[in-house]
Parts: structure tokens; sequence; C-alpha cells
């Protein structure tokens, strides 16, 4: 435990960076230690904010995280405020990239006996719940599914962890890839491990048809899924209870097991980011997603747009030449996402990051990749693609908050990690614990904080790590998180086309 006499004011990563993050409001004139110098402060720098401890010239590049995170607009000398107003992004647009092979992967038998109490699943697949979904193919029945999932409340308690529905605007008037988009959302979010039975709900008459997203799952998960579609029941209420009354007939006897850190599918994902999320909680979440891969696990890391200006530090960790390519593609199409629509590749990041202390999308990148760890990219997968591989998956999402944890609990997520800076009530289909950047949001938002990751800076990395990886395995075996004791789940589905 460090003193609160000796807690340092200010952080700076590496020798090499131009900046130091103010880990308190500091006031103009103050000296503040940073290393070896004492930087006197010329103007005020609100607490997450940046100021020099060296001069940048006009056009030079500005590093933290020992990358540049912009370039100078002006010169800076060591003290001053550095911010929006006198450093601006440089990036542009696609970008041609080069393979270079990784480095040997990272093993490690530390976690192999680590253990939490999951469902084990016919398919092999492990879930931290066993929750009853209701899935609509279409908006037109979604305030059917919830109210089914109310009615069906008292008689699923002490049977099964919940009965939740996933209500939605989409499904049709969609054509093309934005309808496709839609029904491999659904049908990939109706086969998590942590939905122990489905009832999907159909209409009849949608573009999302029924029949074509039931043929999207693989017939061995059948049984555990029963459709109703309302236009061909006379009470499509009653039929949908009679459903939800079979299926909890099925997960009843559903028990939870030892199983080991391995069977964890980890959901990495961060919002309303300051600019502690790159000291204190990304970095911490990227120990889990190290603690779950090198244990044989598997870690999803999405978000491509929070990656611009940092996608080089995943690039050189993909394992093969063909991960490197997908991956590759992946930023580049969704870089000429953004062209396409006449924005630019930078439009990032929002108010509140900016506030912050967050200026540029590579500072804000460069704080976000950190999620993933330093595990090896062992496969990248598009926008309601389902993980298949142990190791780290960088998985096609926007980062919106709602879409992206949706596409995280789609591709297969049992736990998400949400670290934020400025906090957020919201919560996805899976277990979303939010890691608080800094100790204000954790003491001032109780109710919506899981972890406090500003330990780190009081007790080291290490302790933080050993301890936020015990709260996920007890997570994992049943203890709630926030978002589920305050009933908070939803689901956003990308929309990218027209609409009729």
């Amino acid at each position: 435990m460090i003193d609160e006499l000796d807690r340092p004011r200010a952080v700076r990563v590496a020798a090499e960076d131009d900046v130091a993050v103010a880990l308190e409001a500091l006031p103009a004139g103050e000296a503040v230690r940073v290393g070896e110098d004492a930087i006197v402060l010329r103007e005020a720098v609100p607490a997450g904010h940046k100021f020099a401890v060296r001069a940048v010239a006009t056009g030079a590049p500005v590093r933290r995280y020992r990358a540049p995170i912009g370039v100078a607009t002006r010169d800076i000398v060591a003290g001053d405020h550095v911010h929006s107003h006198n450093v601006a992004t440089a990036l542009t647009g696609e970008l041609d990239y080069s393979f270079t092979a990784p480095a040997t992967p990272r093993h490690s038998d530390v976690y192999a006996a680590r253990t939490f109490r999951g469902y084990q699943r016919a398919d092999g697949t492990v879930g931290t719940r066993n929750e009853l979904w209701i899935v609509p193919t279409v908006g037109c029945v979604g305030r059917l599914g919830e109210r089914l999932a109310t009615a069906a409340a008292a008689r699923a308690a002490g049977r099964v962890d919940g009965v939740h529905a996933f209500n939605h605007p989409f499904g049709c008037s969609q054509l093309g890839a934005d309808l496709d988009g839609t029904a491999a959302i659904l049908a990939a979010l109706s086969q998590n491990p942590n939905a122990g039975g489905v009832l999907v709900l159909g209409l009849g008459c949608e573009s999302n048809q029924l029949d074509d997203l039931l043929a999207r799952i693989p017939a061995e998960r059948h049984d555990r899924l029963i459709a109703v579609r309302a236009q061909g029941e006379s009470d499509e209420f009653a039929a949908g209870m009679a459903a939800i009354d079979r299926l909890l007939g099925i997960m009843a006897t559903d028990t939870r097991t030892q199983v080991p850190l391995s069977a964890l599918r980890l959901g990495v994902k961060c919002g309303g980011s300051d600019a502690m999320s790159g000291l204190t909680a990304n970095p911490l979440i990227g120990r889990m997603a190290d603690a779950v891969t090198q244990a044989g696990g598997t870690a999803i890391l999405t978000e491509i747009p929070e990656m611009f200006g940092a996608e080089g530090l995943l690039l050189q960790r993909a394992e093969s030449e063909e991960v490197f390519d997908r991956l590759s593609t992946v930023v580049n199409r969704f870089k000429r996402y953004f062209l396409d629509h006449g924005e630019p590749v930078s439009e990032n990041p929002s108010p509140g990051n900016i506030a912050g202390g967050i200026t540029t999308l590579e500072e804000k990148s460069l704080g976000a990749v950190q999620k993933g760890g330093l595990a090896t990219v062992a496969d990248v997968i598009d926008y309601g693609g389902r993980v298949t591989r142990a190791g780290l998956t960088i998985l096609e999402s926007p980062g919106n908050d709602a879409v992206s944890t949706t596409a995280l609990a789609a591709a297969g997520a049992t736990i998400t990690l949400f670290s934020t800076g400025r906090g957020t009530p919201l919560g996805s289909p899976v277990p979303t614990m939010k890691i608080a950047s800094n100790a204000a949001l954790a003491e001032r938002k109780v109710n919506w904080i899981d972890f406090d990751a500003s330990v780190v800076l009081d007790q080291g990395m290490e302790v933080g790590a050993a301890t936020l990886l015990d709260r996920i395995l007890a997570v994992a075996s049943g203890t709630p998180t926030r978002n589920e004791t305050n009933d908070e789940r939803a689901i956003g589905i990308w929309k990218r086309g027209v609409t009729l």
C-alpha cells in the first residue's frame, strides 16, 4: 500500500513519452515530480489531462504509450497543458500493411488450476448462466417478447437463472447485407452458452423470415430452441407461454459443475473512457485477457474504429499471414465505411472522452487496445460471427456500446469486462462487469461499478489483477453483476443500409 504522501500526482507511461497524465487537478505554478524531473506547470491541468514533460515543436509527433497520439499544432514547452488546443490527429484513411512473422506465443500454466462453476453444454461450450432468452425476429413482436418474459418470471424463479427478452426495432424494411447482418446477429445470439433455452418469436410477414433464421442455427442446437410464429397462432401469448413452460422443463435439470478457466469466453469492451482508462482499467483487463488465453480460453476484442492508429500493435501479433490479412482487411474496410459516408476516420473521441482528457483517436485507440493484453491474435471474425478458436479473437463491430456488447455476446462471450472512466448503467445479454478507471467514479456510482481499477495505482498491477480474476471467477460461478441486479440488459443491432 502506498502512503498518501508518497502517491504520485502524475504518471508517465514510458521515458519516451512527451507527456504525463495528472492524477489530480494540478494548479498553475506547481512543481510536479515526473520520474527524476520536477516539471513546473505553466497552466492549470485538470485531473486526467496531460501536460508536457519536454518541448515539442509545431508539426512534430506527440508521444504517449511510446507511440504518437497526434501532432503538435503549435510549439509546446514543458509544463504546458496538452490537449485538443495544441494537438491534432494525424489519421487519414486506408493504409498498406506488411506482414512480419510474430514472436513466439506466450504460454503459461500459472492459471491452469483456476476454475469456476459453469453450465456445460452439449456442444462443449460452458455457460456462466442458465437463462431462457426470448429473441424476436422483428421489432413488431418485440413487446410480445417482453410481456412473455415478465409473465414467466415467477414460474421460472428457482428453476433457472432468469428469463429475458431482447427487443429491437429491426428485421423488416431492410435489404441485402443490412438484413443479413440482423439475421446473423440474432442467430448467433441464440447460440450463446448462457442461453439454456431460446424462444424465437416470429411475426410471419417480416423480411427476416423465421424459417431462414432458424436455418442459420445448427440442428444440434434445436433441442433447446422453440419457435412461435405470431400470425399463425390464434393466441400468440398462450403459445409463447406454452413454449416457455416446455423450455423451463428442459432447463430445470441443468446444474453447475466445476470447470477450468480455459472454458471461459471473455469479451472485452470500453465505453465512456477517460485518460485514466489507458493507465488502470484497460491494462488490467488486458491482464485478464492474457490469463484466460494463457489458460487455453478465449478473449474477444472488438470496436474496430477504436483501433485506428493502434492497429499496428495488433497486426504484429497476428499468428499467421492469413490472420494478418483478415485483420488488415477488416480495419481498412471499416475506414472505407467512414469515408464512403463522407466522414473522417478520426471522428472520435466523444465529447465525454475529450472532457476526460483524451485528445485524439490515436490516444484513445492506444489505450483501448490494451484490453487485448499481449495475446497472439488467433482469429478475426466478421460481425455476426462466432468464436471457434482459443486465444485472442478480433471481432468486427463499431464502438457503439450497445452494438458492440451485443456483438460480443453473439460471438459467444459469456462474461464481458467493460472499462469506463465516466460511467454507464448499460448491460448486455451476458454479465457485464463495469471496471472503473478511477476511484471517484467507483465511489460515486457504486450501483453501476463492479470493480475499481484505481487499485493498481495504490497496490500495483499484480495485486489488482489477482483481485479482479477472483471477482471474475465468482461472477462466472453465479455472483450477479451490477447490470444484472439493476436488470440492465439490452441489445443493439448495427444498422448499415437503407430503410424501406
